[in-house]
């Protein structure tokens, strides 16, 4: 199932409000948001035993990938939003 597929409600609804690419990004964005949530209840689960009260260092570079990418696709929203 492709990513149109499973996200068909949501895409079609964002992007009737903003139109296709601020819509898909929107989408993105709250894909990103969900994946930042799920990883960090999982990173609560799974924490250092060399850093105590942090998460596993490979949770920890998931969290940090995961927020590096949502900064970049809502930059891309903010900036596609100043030129109208």
């Amino acid at each position: 199932m492709s990513v149109f597929d499973k996200h068909h409600d949501a895409l079609e609804y964002h992007e009737t409000m903003m139109g296709t690419p601020r819509g898909r990004l929107a989408v993105a964005m709250d894909l990103l948001t969900d994946s930042l949530a799920l990883v960090g209840q999982h990173g609560v689960y799974c924490r250092s035993e060399r850093y105590p009260g942090k998460p596993k260092m490979d949770i920890a570079l998931v969290l940090e990938q995961l927020a590096d990418a949502k900064l970049l696709v809502q930059s891309a929203l903010e900036e596609l939003k100043a030129k109208n």
